[in-house]
């Protein structure tokens, strides 16, 4: 049997190209045909509610659309026979109306059937059953009456239901019975006692069961339980109530959920645990309920099987039970369940069937519903067990294939179709559709397609030069195109061609890669008082093309409406900020392809003056804890520090590898400031550290303290070395680089490498050597310049890494063997030549062609006054060209030249050597031209012929016209000459005029550039004429101001001055004059005389033009005294000090004389009041003033009983400051006035004490009391 199944295995790879699993895409495709696929079907087992409509569903898909027919309990189900049945429309589900007819009458198993022209297809068995839900059996319960601490089991014993009922306990008042270590429920439903207690004393202990398919409650009659207190109980050791016996088995099938309970009887009440004594407990998939007594593994696997131990115990002692658990399995399909074939005719296929089971599965197979063995015959089929193999399949063998796979556990049954079709190739895809993708993000451009033979999918993109298939593009299986990480120079218009024998078909997408949004400016922690306004920025910046949206939300929740908040399109003022207003404020730009968000919290304070917060870095993580402990991961818990006024944004998390690099931290990972604990990946054989740093906007903090070392175990290579190179440095090597693997990668001890190579276009073996701490490796003896194919893989003490990639290289180069051949040249023009050459073979190249080199050189001149040129020239050009152009050659001339082919260890041989000419250019300019005698009326110009002269010279072309004073030009006149002559003499020129003469050589090609010179005309021979007139002087405030006018051709003009008479040899001081025609000279020292000239400077070569010059004297400036007796400010300051001292001695003598003028001062003095403080005679000054009532005297006054006060002749009366009434005088003469509320409006005016300093207008009014 093993022998015939590996004949098969071999026949399968044998077969060369299988068709994939595909589908008719019937929404897309209506006009293809398809046998049927079962799509929905009813469960295996299926439990109905007998008080509603049984709906059995079947439904399917095919073309054409498939018939449905039933069976029930093997035999035909007559759908039109029964009333009761009706079968929805266009499908195969049955309804049943049970109003007439009780449910249990169509219990039973029911099977589906689906078939159009193409193939049957058959669901599988449905078992209907009706949900029960039993009344519990009369019964009578007994009262029970136990001593208190011993042991007590309540039976439940629900009736059978199906499904089974959920069972609890509760009291009359529908609470839950409170349930312990010491009181439990088992899986059974009974109540266990693992001693009673007095407080276990009650009348209502009922047993409840649910029934959840029906959803009906059954309940069991109470029962009373007393406890006695007679006899006391003594203590014992702890017995098991279930199981019973010191072991016991349980068989579980995989997949589904494994309970075991153990419930012990002890006083005191034991503790139960668990242990796995041939491995360890599945952590991630068990719990325990019933405080320990019931431990549950769900999903159970193989390795769940084994021996469990559960054990009680209490102070007294143990007891032990071990459980056997075995493992069994219903049918599970390997690698899913088997797939749909299209096939074109001629094609091969595959049918698979793989299951497994314990027991080990059976595997039968039908077609159309029929078993294989009593189907039509096929010869382009073969079953084999689990698998069925089509060779060269034609046109009508489409069917829809059955496998049943089963075991004493239970089955697995499915449909797989084998659809014939001969189908061009068709692309699903919208056409130009639009694929929008965010900057850096993954980007995946669909093509769904559709043929038979199922087409070959490839990528274009843009101009088509090239497949898409290498970095960064992922192409999988259906069509999709990915882009891990997508980039602006992306995007564009992308091709995708499906192609099979019978055509080809395209369809266009396009990429938009759109930047990313982000918040440029996040909002800030803010610390704001009650009753004033804030402020949170939240600028953003996004992608032109897309169109974003603003959101705010407080407390991740909506802002509330409330005008006071206010917000703009990049900020979110709150004003008037009251208690409710504190919270955390977060803005979200949204966009249709992404988004970014940021917050801050908002602390509102009251408005009292407060001291500043000070912010500062956060204090180090403490209590760091390893925790979870894995092979390649661990919990890492932590402490945080106090935050210092900042929030902690994040924290850091570093590590150190003490077995590979001691000492040097590096950073791991990093977490929000929010959480405290991080999930760590960790790679073998490293001695971990670990530590934390925060993180706020003040910065990091100091490092946390370290944590306890963490050593993960060793392992084989997770990953091969990078970077595999193959080159040569000789000529018969090769040289094997990579990039070696970093102690943290190696995974283990004991780390090397496994090189091997092998000739790529040769078959053979490959050759493998292994090396240790090195990063190459040199082959000898290789052939010169041959592909090589190459692998790299790394290997430990335990074990080898993942299959390396193969990287490709050459062997190492050699010179060239042979030069270019069929060298031509071909001259466009007296600079340009374009050399051609037919491309050395590769093979003669021997190595990575790099391009080609054109020497070339001058050999001569074809002029005899020019020198030979033998520098040789050398233009590279790279790559496989055939041709190249040589610029910059010289007319006229001889060139030589060959040809090499070069690659990456130098040139080949030389190309026979060619010479070519270059034709006549054009020539340069003449190398001088000066203007000799020159008269009244004619100038001598003599030149020398061009340096580069690019051909022959045929002659000279002289052109000159007259310039007047303002730079004007007249009429050009033209003189040819021949190419003999270097000099020329013209006649009848205007006097006293200035020339401009052109001259330039010509050859066949043309005339060349002109050189230019200027001349004048003179009157007399002995004086030159200067261009400068009018030249006048003026002398102003800022300085002498100096004009002229001037007619020079000359741009340099600038006036020259020295001081006239000056000792020594003084220089002549330059102001330059800018164009203008008048300048002021600054600066020149009043009293003296000047020399003034205007100068015109030509070229180098030409000589100064002067003016006359001009004496100008500049007048010496007179010396300015003022006379400060003179000046106005300084005579009324003197007045006004002068006036202020008599005002004040005026005041003094008044002061000093106060009261003289009453007969009875004597009497006065004798009667001074006693708040009155006169006068301080040594400075004139005033004595404190108090104004402690309204209508006290003024001080210095005195005051009679009877309130009256002599009138004088003073116009000032001080009755108007009275009401009304009338002064009186006392009998002693003096002056009593009552004062009113006006009193207070003159102080100033009456009360010569006043506290107030006497100013001028107060000392006239209170002289006016004296006159």
């Amino acid at each position: 049997m093993m022998e015939r199944r590996m004949d098969t295995a071999l026949l399968v790879l044998l077969m060369g190209h299988l068709a994939a699993a595909l589908e008719v895409p019937l929404d897309l495709l209506e006009e293809l045909p398809q046998p049927p696929t079962i799509t929905q079907q009813s469960p295996k087992d299926y439990i109905i509610d007998p008080r509603e409509n049984i709906v059995i569903h079947c439904d399917a898909k095919g073309k054409p659309h498939p018939s449905f027919s039933w069976t029930r309990n093997g035999t035909h189900f007559d759908i039109d026979e029964d009333v009761n049945v009706v079968m929805r429309p266009h499908s195969g589900t049955l309804v049943v109306d049970i109003s007439r007819e009780k449910a249990d009458h169509y219990e039973g198993v029911y099977q589906c059937t689906a078939r159009n022209k193409h193939g049957t297809a058959v669901s599988h068995n449905i078992v209907i059953r009706q949900s029960r839900s039993p009344l519990w059996s009369k019964e009578r319960i007994k009262q029970i009456v136990v001593q208190e601490g011993v042991s007590l089991v309540l039976p439940c014993r629900p009736p059978a239901g199906l499904p089974p009922p959920i069972i609890f306990w509760m009291d009359n008042n529908f609470q839950r019975l409170p349930q312990s270590s010491r009181v439990s429920q088992s899986l059974n439903g009974d109540l266990y006692f693992s001693n009673v207690l007095r407080e276990d004393s009650r009348n209502d202990y009922i047993c409840y069961a649910r029934f959840p398919h029906t959803q009906t409650i059954q309940q069991k009659q109470p029962i009373t339980v007393k406890v006695l207190n007679q006899d006391p109980v003594d203590e014992r050791k702890p017995t098991f109530l279930i199981p019973s016996g010191s072991s016991s088995s349980h068989t579980v099938l995989r997949g589904q959920v494994l309970e075991m309970e153990c419930i012990a009887e002890g006083l005191p009440t034991p503790e139960i645990s668990w242990i796995k004594l041939s491995g360890d407990l599945p952590t991630q998939r068990m719990s325990y309920l019933y405080y320990q007594k019931n431990l549950r593994i769900v999903n159970v696997s193989a390795s769940d099987a084994g021996d469990y131990r559960c054990s009680a115990k209490n102070m007294l002692g143990s007891v032990h039970h071990t459980i056997h658990v075995s493992v069994k399995a219903s049918p599970y399909w390997i690698g899913g369940a088997p797939r749909n074939l299209v096939l074109a005719p001629g094609e091969n296929g595959v049918l698979t069937c793989r299951a497994s089971g314990t027991p080990k599965p059976s595997i039968t197979w039908a077609m159309n519903g029929i078993p294989i063995a009593n189907s039509p015959k096929d010869l382009s089929r073969k079953v084999e067990e689990d698998t069925i193999i089509f060779t060269d399949i034609q046109m009508g063998s489409s069917a829809v294939y059955q496998c049943n796979v089963s075991n004493d556990h239970g089955y697995l049954m499915a449909n797989a179709f084998v659809n014939v079709l001969s189908e061009p190739p068709r692309v699903l895809t919208p056409a130009n559709k639009v694929y929008q993708v965010i900057k850096n993000h993954r980007a995946r451009i669909d093509c769904a397609f559709f043929g038979s033979p199922i087409p070959k999918i490839t990528w274009f993109k843009d101009s088509r030069s090239s497949t898409l298939d290498g970095d960064p593009y992922i192409q999988h299986d259906n069509g999709t195109l990915e882009i891990h990480t997508a980039q602006a120079r992306n995007s564009g218009k992308y091709t995708c061609a499906a192609r099979n024998m019978l055509g080809i078909y395209e369809n266009h997408v396009y990429l938009e890669v759109k930047e990313p949004t982000r918040i440029l400016k996040q909002p800030e922690y803010k610390v704001v008082q009650r009753g004033r306004s804030v402020v949170f920025e939240c600028k953003v910046k996004h992608d032109p093309t897309l169109v974003p949206t603003m959101t705010w939300l407080k407390d991740d929740g909506e802002l509330p409406d409330d005008e006071r908040l206010i917000v703009d399109s990049d900020s979110l003022t709150i004003t008037d900020v009251t208690e409710s207003d504190g919270g955390v404020y977060t803005c979200i730009m949204n966009t249709t392809l992404d988004h970014d968000s940021a917050s801050a919290e908002l602390t509102v304070v009251e408005a009292t003056p407060t001291p500043a917060v000070v912010y500062e870095r956060p204090d180090p993580p403490t209590d760091l804890e390893l925790t979870d402990q894995k092979k390649r991961s661990v919990q890492l818990t932590w402490t945080p520090g106090d935050e210092h006024n900042s929030p902690i944004q994040k924290f850091l998390i570093q590590y150190d590898d003490s077995l590979h690099h001691r000492g040097h931290w590096h950073n791991l990972t990093e977490v929000p400031g929010t959480r405290t604990t991080a999930h760590l990946k960790l790679s073998p054989y490293v001695h971990y550290t670990f530590r934390v740093l925060a993180l706020n906007a003040m910065g990091f903090s100091r490092p946390s303290f370290p944590s306890r070392m963490f050593k993960t175990e060793a392992a084989a290579p997770d990953e091969n070395p990078k970077d595999v190179e193959g080159f040569g440095t000789e000529h018969d090597n090769l040289v094997i680089s990579w990039k070696p693997l970093t102690g943290l990668q190696s995974n283990g001890p004991g780390l090397r490498y496994r090189v091997m190579w092998r000739q790529k276009a040769v078959e053979s073996d490959w050759t493998t050597v292994t090396v240790s701490n090195n990063s190459r490796f040199v082959v000898s003896g290789t052939p010169t310049f041959v592909p090589y194919e190459l692998k790299v893989q790394a290997v430990n003490d335990h074990g080898v890494g993942p299959e390396p990639a193969i990287a490709r290289g050459y062997s190492g180069e050699d010179l060239p063997v042979a030069a270019p051949e069929n060298v031509q040249v071909v001259v466009l023009n007296s600079t340009l030549a374009e050399v051609h050459w037919d491309p050395v073979p590769h093979k003669l190249i021997r190595g990575h062609l790099k391009g080609y080199k054109v020497y070339y050189w001058k050999e001569r001149s074809l002029h005899k006054h020019n020198p030979y040129h033998m520098e040789k020239l050398i233009l590279m050009f790279s790559g496989n060209h055939s041709h190249g152009m040589v610029p910059g050659l010289h007319p006229f001339s001889v060139y030589s030249f060959n040809v090499r082919v070069y690659n990456g260890k130098g040139e080949g041989p030389v190309s026979p050597t060619q010479q070519f000419d270059t034709p006549e250019g054009v020539p340069g300019a003449p190398t001088s031209l000066i203007v000799t005698n020159s008269n009244l009326d004619t100038l001598t110009l003599e030149w020398s012929p061009p340096h580069d002269r690019k051909g022959r010279i045929t002659g000279y072309t002289l052109k000159y016209q007259p310039v007047n004073n303002s730079n004007e030009l007249g009429p050009v006149e033209e003189l040819a000459l021949l190419a003999n002559e270097t000099s020329v003499t013209l006649p009848n020129l205007k006097y006293s005029t200035r020339y401009k003469f052109y001259l330039n050589a010509k050859t066949v090609r043309g005339a060349g550039p002109a050189i230019s010179q200027e001349a004048v005309t003179i009157v007399d021979e002995a004086l030159p004429v200067s261009p400068f007139g009018n030249v006048s002087s003026s002398v102003g405030e800022d300085g002498p101001l100096i004009s002229w006018e001037y007619w020079g051709p000359e741009k340099n003009v600038y006036v020259e001055y020295m001081v006239e008479n000056s000792e020594g040899e003084q220089e002549w001081q330059k102001e330059p004059v800018n164009g203008s025609q008048n300048v002021v000279l600054k600066g020149l020292k009043g009293g003296l005389s000047y020399r003034v000239r205007l100068v015109a400077k030509g070229h180098h070569d030409q000589p100064l033009h002067h003016s006359e010059e001009l004496l100008v004297t500049v007048p010496a400036v007179a010396s300015r005294q003022v006379d400060i007796a003179t000046q106005g400010w300084f005579i009324g300051l003197m007045c006004a000090i002068a006036l202020l001292i008599l005002i004040l001695l005026i005041i003094c003598f008044i002061q000093r004389n106060k009261g003289g003028k009453y007969p009875v001062k004597e009497k006065e003095d004798a009667h001074t009041d006693p708040e009155f403080q006169p006068m301080k005679e040594d400075d004139c000054t005033f004595g404190e003033y108090s104004d402690n009532e309204d209508h006290k005297p003024l001080k210095g006054s005195r005051t009679p009983s009877n309130g009256t006060v002599k009138r004088d002749d003073s116009d000032d009366s001080l009755v108007d400051y009275g009401e009304g009434g009338d002064g009186q005088f006392n009998e002693d003469g003096s002056f009593i006035g009552q004062y009113s509320g006006k009193s207070g409006s003159r102080d100033t005016a009456e009360g010569h004490e006043s506290s107030e300093a006497p100013s001028p207008i107060n000392t006239m009014n209170s002289l006016n009391s004296f006159v």
